[in-house]
């Protein structure tokens, strides 16, 4: 790399330090630091939803999915239960947040079980997103420590990676605290425009040096299959089965999309339920489309590095000439593009991981937990605390990147194993609300069963992580629905409750 790649990435991190000073005027209540002051477009939330989605995990890891030893577009079957669960989003769980006029989704719990189910369900949430998004965070370090190691060659890569987390984190908690849910989603929107861009390039740069181009890189991904997309093989040991794709993608999509507050907070910023719909369904055609791009450029990367010509390609590592599959794409960026062309796409690593969920976390832990504890205070008093807490949320992110250093496991399917373990639980407990069954200890008594469930398929079995979400949800909701139905409790039926909107 270059001096000019360098001003590239700091030119990033400045720009987006910039936007979240820009939005700062405008953050004067909780309700337009966490909601924007519910008048963002819907293509703006569309933009966010993608780049939330996208994130450095599927820059740096879809295309190691495809370059890996057995690696292909078998992936794609789970964007299609993804797309499948954001069709029965827009169905089952818009429509109820818009009738009323929520500043957290888990104030729906509220609602139907109380107070305790929805402290539950927010600290589940607080929980899980710090982890998955501190992996997230320590895949982009990946790629940052490798700038730091080609300019200042004598430092190891543990400090390198050291280094890069704290600088990201920094730079993420600060933009996020000063402007808050505003400054989030207008960066999101700039990162995908970037990222885009940085993914076309690298393919161009690749079609240009691969021999033959297109044609040769058709050739030998086509050779070892590697672009097969269905597997219909009936293996709950397999992430990548149809199966799995579309019953586990869609579950997953519904908790993540549907009861997650990192991604319905960015629906509540828009003014209607018909927008958050287009924006959700219009997101998810073009993450299908994006998803699809990042495996053939992994396909494109394997016919560069060609590691089937290896003598030990058949027993070394999955990823050789890499130890991990995360390490392809960031070699390639660093070290085989032209000086100028690397920073454009570090930037657009970097664009992929500052789409911070600190913001959501904070609004959770002040509406579910502090506000209740901590009643009858000047809203500015709760505005001070959510930016503290932004900050607090930020530091944690980067404590879990900085424990989770020395760890080789695919970050794609560690952050997904992670959200799977968790949001199974919380979307049961919803499901529970929309079936209208049970109270507040059958709610209680199904989270426990389902947590209970997913933790031992987790620990003492081989099912493969999609299923996860499958297992915690259902287990939930039939645990919660026999419960109720024995101890007879059963929910009233809301009043419609008009939106402030």
């Amino acid at each position: 790399m270059r001096a000019i790649d360098l001003v590239i990435i700091a030119s990033y991190l400045v720009g987006i330090l910039w936007i979240g000073f820009w939005c700062k005027s405008r953050q004067k209540t909780t309700r337009h630091y966490f909601l924007a002051g519910r008048h963002l477009p819907w293509w703006a939330i569309a933009g966010s939803i993608v780049a939330t989605e996208t994130s450095a995990i599927t820059f740096v890891s879809i295309p190691g999915v495809a370059f890996s030893r057995g690696g292909d577009f078998t992936f794609l079957q789970l964007v299609l239960g993804y797309l499948v669960g954001r069709v029965v989003i827009c169905l089952l769980f818009i429509p109820a947040y818009f009738r009323r006029s929520l500043l957290t989704v888990y104030e729906v719990l509220h609602e139907h079980f109380g107070g305790v189910v929805k402290s539950l369900a927010a600290t589940l949430f607080i929980i899980m997103r710090t982890v998955a998004d501190g992996v997230r965070l320590l895949l982009t370090s990946v790629v940052m420590a490798v700038v730091w190691r080609s300019f200042f060659p004598n430092i190891s890569v543990m400090t390198a990676t050291a280094l890069s987390i704290c600088l990201i984190g920094v730079v993420m908690l600060v933009f996020t605290a000063v402007g808050g849910m505003e400054a989030v989603v207008w960066t999101e929107v700039l990162h995908v425009g970037v990222y885009v861009i940085g993914a076309i390039v690298a393919v161009v740069t690749l079609l240009a040096l691969i021999p033959g181009g297109f044609h040769g890189a058709v050739a030998a991904g086509s050779a070892l299959n590697k672009f097969r997309v269905f597997d219909f093989s009936l293996d709950f040991h397999r992430p990548y089965v149809f199966w799995a794709g579309v019953i586990g993608g869609c579950f997953l999509n519904m908790s993540t999309h549907g009861t997650d507050q990192y991604m319905v907070q960015r629906y509540l910023c828009t003014t209607s339920e018909r927008k958050a719909k287009i924006a959700l369904l219009v997101s998810g055609a073009v993450i299908f489309v994006q998803f699809v791009g990042f495996l053939f450029i992994g396909v494109l990367l394997f016919a560069y590095y060609r590691p089937d010509r290896l003598a030990t390609y058949a027993t070394g590592a999955a990823a050789a000439p890499f130890l991990a599959p995360d390490q392809v794409f960031p070699d390639f960026i660093i070290n085989h593009l032209p000086w100028g062309i690397s920073g454009l796409l570090v930037a657009a690593v970097l664009a992929a991981a500052t789409s911070p969920s600190v913001n959501s976390i904070a609004a959770t832990a002040v509406s579910d937990l502090y506000r209740p504890l901590v009643s009858g205070r000047e809203d500015e008093h709760y505005l001070r605390v959510s930016r503290v807490l932004t900050v607090a949320a930020g530091l944690a992110q980067i404590g879990v990147a900085l424990l989770l250093r020395k760890q080789h496991r695919s970050a794609v399917d560690l952050a997904l194993s992670v959200a799977s373990l968790i949001n199974g639980p919380i979307l049961g407990v919803f499901l529970l609300a929309a079936v209208r069954r049970g109270g507040r200890n059958a709610a209680l008594a199904g989270m426990i069963c389902g947590l209970a469930a997913v933790t031992y398929v987790w620990l003492g079995t081989a099912i493969a992580w999609p299923w996860y979400t499958v297992i915690g949800s259902l287990t939930t909701l039939a645990a919660g629905v026999l419960f109720g139905w024995r101890k007879r409790e059963l929910l009233p039926v809301p009043a419609k409750v008009a939106s402030s909107e």
